[in-house]
């Protein structure tokens, strides 16, 4: 099946290897050379003979070896590429830890074919090797290269037959003398004039990876070697490619697919891929889809329900709200809004949470986009979200708004126009402070989360001449994410829910936004870990500490830059870096100097942008979601904190769509209608050594 645009181009990523039967001529040292006891040798070890490559992961594919000009990158051979056994990259010959047999003395291209001449070392564990080339006994040769640029020349006449390419930049970095050849019947003392199609085959299959992987195999080509040319080889055009070491590219590839398949008990299956010269995402896309078909594992869909751009605009937030709370009636007061719920607890399976069973689920196609609103009322809506976000968790726990129909200072006196507004979204990223430090959001997640970091670094050797270096790795570890719900509330008139326009529908949306916003920052901050809260960044266990004193201390100068400093020492200091404190910090460094009693600069400073301030030349923000109420010795509920860090490694992560209950009683001497919106979040660290925090600062 073709699967490229004829002259489309494609790379393939790995190392391939072909074999032929040649033969090999023993070259006469130059004068300077007669003593030095190694044997020279000159060869042909590859030409454009078609040759098909299959594999048991993707359709075979026929491949030409380009020989013209600007074709192949000799730069490697010509630098001194080693001579192996059968590709043999890891067993030491003789006495020295290197598995080389000897080296590329020069390269070149004649015709249609490359040659080489090439030396073997004079070592004795090669005695005998040496011997049995003299006597004829050793006839094969097998080149390793790769394939830099491949082209479509020739898509597949009819299904089940391969498309042949042309390759036409690849890079040969070694040259094999090996044992068994691709076609038995060619060989030393054969001429090419002595063979017919019949005993000559094109090519022949083998078991190899696809386009795209690493691949190994063998070819088999029937040329005789002619005497070399007098004039100097030619060489590449085009620069060389370079590329990672393929003996350490080798061992990581077996090391990695061994531990594949020893995790997943797919053992045999991962020696048959490393015996194919299977590359890693080849193994690994094979032991994924094993996993899914033997049920093992499920994908993973997307939580959207499909909704057009035309759909989003006409859901509203207010009709569901009006089902809510008359059931019975919800057909009728938003037919569209219960449908699209509907659709969405279907997506995700709504047998978790029986206390969430009665609840309306927002879409996340909703949630992800905007809706019309009046360009005086978004800067409303803006400016009501920051004085809140500014001021914090201390009175969120306890203020609720009612939106009245009539009263101009509670949504009343709101008009219908048509702009675009914000989304859910983004609107609670903009109720919270930290989004301007650059945190990390993970969106429209399913099922529990495993993020990879890195917990220790490989170690570093100096090694003598020929020494070898002690293999070592990185420790690699990973933060989870799991869903835990929060949840916010507020109150709203029903009859404003009934005469609402557009704008109303943007209140709410805001509303219920920044409520939620409120609620994620507080436990980003200072969440406990317990009572289904997330850790916050303050009890996270790993994070850099400066203390103020036994019983707490005002924060000072030095106290700032001890909290770069250890950001720094872990080497953890690149990224988002900022500070982050409350209201009372803040204050306090701004009246308290850089060096006392100089009458100098404040540590506190106004930055570029409005409501972000400067300290040791890094933004600082206010939220009063950090703590103001912290212990430290005698000081008991007194005490502030601040955090510094890379605020980038700070993880939140949200699941599906917003679920909002109605709760038709709190309000009903009131006769408004309290809304609990419930959503699944969870907060993590990415890496604890990129934060530092003083959690005992007094500010009286």
């Amino acid at each position: 099946m073709t699967k490229h645009a004829l002259g489309s181009k494609s790379r393939i990523d790995g190392t391939l290897h072909r074999s032929l039967p040649a033969t090999l001529v023993i070259r006469e040292a130059a004068p300077d050379q007669a003593s030095d006891g190694r044997l020279r040798l000159q060869l042909s070890v590859s030409s454009e003979t078609p040759y098909l490559r299959q594999s048991w992961f993707d359709d075979p594919w026929v491949e030409v070896l380009g020989h013209k000009s600007g074709e192949i990158e000799l730069d490697r051979l010509n630098g001194g590429a080693p001579v192996l056994a059968n590709h043999d990259r890891h067993m030491a010959v003789g006495n020295t830890p290197l598995a080389s047999i000897g080296a590329v003395e020069r390269a070149w291209i004649e015709g249609d074919q490359l040659r080489a001449d090439i030396v073997i070392s004079r070592r004795d564990a090669l005695a005998d090797l040496r011997q049995d080339i003299a006597d004829g006994l050793v006839r094969n040769v097998s080149i390793g290269y790769q394939i830099n640029e491949r082209m479509l020349t020739k898509a597949a006449p009819s299904k089940g037959e391969p498309d042949e390419y042309r390759v036409s930049n690849w890079t040969p970095f070694e040259i094999s003398l090996v044992d068994i050849p691709a076609d038995a019947t060619v060989g030393l003392g054969r001429a090419a004039d002595q063979q017919t199609e019949a005993s000559a085959p094109r090519y022949r299959v083998v078991d190899l990876t696809p386009a795209g992987q690493t691949t190994q195999g063998e070819h088999s080509m029937n040329q005789a070697v002619t005497n070399p040319p007098a004039a100097e080889p030619q060489t590449a055009t085009r620069a060389a490619t370079s590329g990672p070491d393929p003996l350490l590219a080798e061992r990581d590839r077996m090391r990695e697919i061994q531990a594949i398949g020893r995790q997943f008990k797919l053992e045999g299956d991962a020696d048959k891929a490393i015996e194919s010269g299977a590359s890693t995402d080849a193994f690994r896309k094979f032991a994924l889809d094993k996993l899914v078909d033997n049920g093992a594992l499920r994908p993973a869909e997307s939580p959207e329900i499909g909704m057009s751009k035309k759909d989003v605009e006409q859901f509203s937030f207010c009709r569901a709200l009006l089902a809510a709370a008359d059931p019975l009636h919800a057909a009728k007061h938003a037919p569209f809004e219960m449908e699209c719920s509907r659709a969405a607890q279907d997506k995700r399976g709504d047998s978790r949470d029986k206390t969430r069973e009665a609840a309306i689920t927002i879409p996340i196609d909703v949630l992800t986009r905007g809706i019309a609103l009046n360009d005086g009322m978004a800067k409303a809506i803006a400016s009501n979200l920051i004085a809140r976000a500014q001021r914090g968790s201390a009175d969120m726990s306890v203020m609720y708004r009612d939106l009245v129909a009539g009263t101009a200072g509670a949504g009343g006196n709101l008009v219908a126009t048509e702009l675009l507004g914000s989304s859910f979204i983004n609107l609670l990223r903009n109720a919270m402070v930290l989004d301007k430090l650059g945190i990390t959001w993970l969106r429209d997640l399913n099922g529990n989360i495993a993020i990879p970091n890195q917990t220790g670094a490989a170690t570093t050797y100096w090694v003598a001449e020929n020494g070898a270096v002690t293999e070592s790795q990185q420790t690699v570890g990973q933060v989870t994410l799991t869903p835990k719900t929060v949840g916010a509330w507020t109150d709203y008139s029903r009859r404003l829910l009934l005469q609402s326009s557009v704008d109303v529908e943007a209140f709410v949306r805001a509303d219920l936004a920044m409520q939620i916003g409120q609620a994620l920052q507080l436990a980003a901050l200072n969440g406990s870990g317990s009572s289904n809260q997330p850790t916050g960044l303050l009890n996270t266990s790993g994070i850099g500490s400066v203390a103020g004193g036994t019983n707490g201390l005002a924060p000072t100068y030095a106290h700032m830059v001890d909290l770069e400093s250890a950001v720094a020492i872990a080497n953890a200091d690149a990224g988002s870096m900022a500070y982050c404190t409350n209201a009372k910090v803040r204050g306090t460094l701004r009246k308290t100097q850089e060096f006392a009693s100089t009458n100098g600069k404040a540590v506190w400073t106004s930055g570029s942008e409005r409501g972000i301030g400067d300290v040791l030349g890094y933004d600082a923000v206010v939220t009063n979601s950090m703590p103001s109420t912290l212990d430290k010795g005698t000081s008991t509920g007194v005490c502030s904190a601040i955090a510094y860090g890379n605020w980038a490694d700070l993880l939140i992560g949200m699941w599906g769509g917003l679920d909002m209950i109605l709760d038709p009683y709190s309000g009903a001497t009131a006769g408004t209608k309290r809304v609990v919106a419930l959503q699944d979040v969870d907060i993590a660290v990415r890496r604890v050594a990129s934060f530092a925090a003083m959690k005992d600062v007094l500010t009286a």
